[in-house]
């Protein structure tokens, strides 16, 4: 690589990046505009970022009133990433066991999907900027009931500082080359 004059680093680099699933739980994902596509993309990701040995966590919002995580998305989760943290909070960061799981991982990279956008994902991204980590939102992997709230959160993440991508292109990236392991698994998900 070339040598660079500034400290900043717009890549995103596997070593230093986790993910984290907020809430698409039984009660409210069937409410979410184009839940089907969100769902089908958050299990591909879901499995691309297993492949790429990417740590994910898994947000469930008041279970009681919201129901469990979709069945199709707990079921490809694996080892610790089955593990949910319960939250009654909006900010997945407010909640204290989240946020200290999250601190323990030292990755300040954090890739967030899940529902809905422009209230949980919104304030979940803007809590990990005022504590300088760097949220990407997985923008086909996002969604709210209605496509202008999320249209408008992406739109406010995006200017307070976040980054917005696609499954597809942050697999693609974290995995770098096809030369990788994970290159194969990643080619075959996204077909």
């Amino acid at each position: 690589m070339s040598t660079t004059i500034t400290d900043r680093t717009y890549r995103i680099a596997r070593e230093n990046t986790q993910a984290m699933i907020i809430d698409v739980q039984e009660r409210l994902t069937p409410h979410i505009y184009d839940h089907e596509n969100i769902i089908k993309k958050t299990v591909t990701l879901i499995k691309g970022l297993q492949a790429l040995g990417i740590p994910i966590m898994l947000n469930e919002q008041y279970k009681k009133g919201l129901g469990d995580t979709l069945p199709e998305i707990r079921d490809v989760l694996e080892g610790d990433n089955k593990k949910s943290f319960e939250k009654v909070t909006f900010s997945a960061c407010d909640n204290n066991d989240t946020w200290h799981h999250l601190a323990q991982q030292n990755r300040s990279t954090i890739l967030l999907l899940g529902v809905e956008a422009h209230v949980c994902v919104l304030q979940t991204a803007l809590d990990l900027l005022d504590n300088g980590m760097q949220p990407v939102i997985i923008g086909d992997a996002v969604g709210s009931r209605f496509s202008y709230d999320k249209k408008q959160a992406i739109r406010r993440i995006r200017r307070a500082g976040g980054v917005i991508t696609t499954v597809e292109t942050i697999l693609f990236e974290l995995c770098r080359s096809s030369e990788d392991p994970a290159f194969k698994t990643i080619s075959n998900l996204i077909k």
